[in-house]
């Protein structure tokens, strides 16, 4: 018995070490690969921003990277009245609180660069704490992904957002 426990403890421990160095390595990658952190981008050609974002209407990710620290990840996008919005969610959760410290950092350098076809656009993620079409918004969210505040009325969302039950922020011009 004591054979079998040391042998699923060593096997657990290799797996461990296994997967903490892969997200270790990510760190280094030319971007984000799934659901873990990358690098910095090394790849893609510097553009100039579009005016209307609505071509990303039917992409269901893109990459961006923050400058501070100068990681990037992947995220999910809406794409409303030609303007482009990424949301973090479950910021007051648990889960939220131990996974999501990009959003955090974004209060400190806002500024990311968007990697999308190849293509890379110096831009800024910009908190929003209110929207006029705050509804709109969070029902293309909730089309596209399956999830989201959408059964929830005005009130009860902006009430969520103003909590920071999840933080909506408009992609926007670098100065």
């Amino acid at each position: 018995m004591k054979t079998a426990v040391r042998w699923l403890g060593s096997g657990l421990l290799v797996v461990g070490l296994a997967i903490g160095g892969y997200i270790l390595g990510m760190r280094f990658a030319d971007g984000p690969s799934g659901v873990f952190i990358g690098g910095p981008f090394k790849t893609g050609k510097i553009s100039e921003a579009p005016d209307d974002w609505t071509f990303l209407k039917g992409r269901m990710e893109i990459e961006f990277q923050t400058m501070t620290p100068d990681s990037s990840r992947v995220v999910w996008l809406g794409v409303l009245d030609q303007r482009l919005y990424v949301v973090s969610g479950y910021m007051n959760t648990t889960i939220g609180k131990i996974w999501k410290h990009w959003p955090h950092r974004l209060s400190e350098d806002d500024r990311v660069i968007l990697r999308i076809d190849g293509e890379l656009y110096e831009q800024r993620l910009v908190r929003l704490m209110e929207h006029p079409r705050l509804s709109d918004l969070m029902a293309i969210y909730a089309e596209k992904y399956g999830a989201g505040l959408v059964s929830e009325g005005p009130d009860q969302l902006q009430s969520a957002l103003t909590r920071g039950d999840f933080w909506l922020f408009e992609v926007v011009d670098r100065l």
